[in-house]
């Protein structure tokens, strides 16, 4: 009867359409699953640009970083004044001895920090407080800060805690580098006394670079805990020689090679956080016996390359040095650029530095690779300025 089972299909049609519940349509297994979704692509985020340090800065700011400017513990040296006011130098450096404690060299530092212009990088105050017969601040607030050969004596922990408070002493005096510790290897007891700059002053840690490494480590160590930057003296090694550079000429050491302990020091304890390294002014034979280290690539080569440091590089004394007189003022300073020094010391004798400001400024107008230089000393400066506390 199939025309009595179409009416009743019919029939059921309609009823169902009246109720709102039209049958679905049959579908298959396969396309009853879920539709596969595309994901949505992640849009890849635009690297943000890294600031350069050097952006706005005219030549004249840029060359004014890569002076340390000295002035007396007695008053302020106007030419190092105008060299912060004006010239924006990166740092000044309190010479002598001063027995007027630390508010009076809070005050004295004051005249210098307040002269930087607002917006402008950190002013570092530096100075020479390593202990015993080098130390150019003392009186209230001051410890007695003994001999590097005392020292030498305490653990190392001891020594750390002990140049903490040391360090402390002379942030809250204002000054927020110290140039040192020594880090110089003197052979033996015996041979102190026939080495000036080093044994004769008891300015060594001891006599193997192993505890030389341990004690300048540790008092390197506590000056940061108290907020100072130390620096490491005198690369490559001043243990060995037998005169001074400050008071003689054609100093020269026959022993320090580039891989040897006096150096190793500097490999050991570099890496155990922020400093500053000083070159010495010395001739060494066995690295580069044509030129004094300051004005070496060669010596800088190694602290670059075989210690593998980053930071920043400074010098000993071009100022008044008897070690550098044979080179004028503007000499030494485009040398010691050339041979890849980030920051001039200048502390003797601040009457020199217009001169060296001059030639460093009239070589980098004229030079593009010297230009490059002044660059990358710069930012090496700023970016240790940037990451003090």
């Amino acid at each position: 009867m199939p025309s009595l089972a179409r009416a009743t299909t019919l029939l059921l049609l309609a009823a169902l359409t009246l109720t709102g519940c039209t049958p679905s349509p049959a579908v298959s297994p396969s396309a009853s699953a879920s539709p596969s979704v595309s994901p949505t692509p992640t849009p890849t985020p635009t690297p943000t640009p890294t600031p350069d340090p050097l952006a706005g800065m005219s030549l004249e700011d840029k060359v004014g970083q890569m002076f340390m400017v000295g002035t007396s513990v007695e008053g302020v040296d106007p030419t190092t004044l105008a060299a912060v006011a004006d010239d924006h130098v990166g740092g000044v450096f309190l010479h002598g001895r001063s027995d007027a404690g630390a508010e009076a060299t809070a005050g004295l530092v004051g005249q210098f920090t307040g002269a930087v212009a607002p917006g402008r990088p950190e002013l570092w105050v530096a100075t020479d407080q390593e202990g015993g017969t080098v130390q150019v601040l003392s009186g209230p607030g001051f410890d007695a800060i003994p001999s590097a050969v005392e020292q030498g004596q305490r653990a190392d922990g001891d020594l750390r805690a002990s140049a903490a408070a040391w360090g402390r002493q002379l942030a809250q005096a204002g000054v927020n580098m110290n140039l040192a510790p020594v880090a110089d290897v003197v052979t033996s007891p015996d041979t102190a006394q026939s080495n000036p700059p080093i044994g004769q002053l008891a300015r060594e840690y001891g006599y193997d670079g192993a505890t030389v490494a341990a004690k300048a480590g540790a008092f390197a160590a506590g000056m940061r805990d108290g907020g100072v930057l130390p620096t490491l003296k005198h690369f490559p090694g001043l243990g060995h020689v037998d005169d001074n550079t400050d008071y003689s000429m054609s100093v020269t050491d026959d022993v320090v090679t580039p891989d040897g302990a006096d150096v190793g020091v500097y490999s050991a304890v570099l890496p155990q956080g922020p400093a500053i390294v000083m070159l010495s002014t010395a001739i060494y034979t066995l690295i580069d016996p044509r030129s004094p280290a300051a004005f070496s690539p060669a010596v800088v080569s190694v602290l670059r390359d075989t210690v593998g440091f980053d930071g920043v590089v400074t010098c000993d004394d071009l100022s008044a040095a008897d070690q550098v007189e044979g080179f004028s003022p503007g000499d030494r300073a485009t040398r010691a650029v050339e041979a890849g020094i980030d920051l001039l010391l200048v502390s003797a004798d601040p009457s020199v530095y217009p001169e060296m400001r001059d030639a460093v400024r009239s070589r980098a107008q004229a030079d593009p690779a010297f230009a490059e230089k002044v660059d990358a000393a710069v930012t090496r400066i700023l970016a240790q300025k940037a990451s003090m506390p």
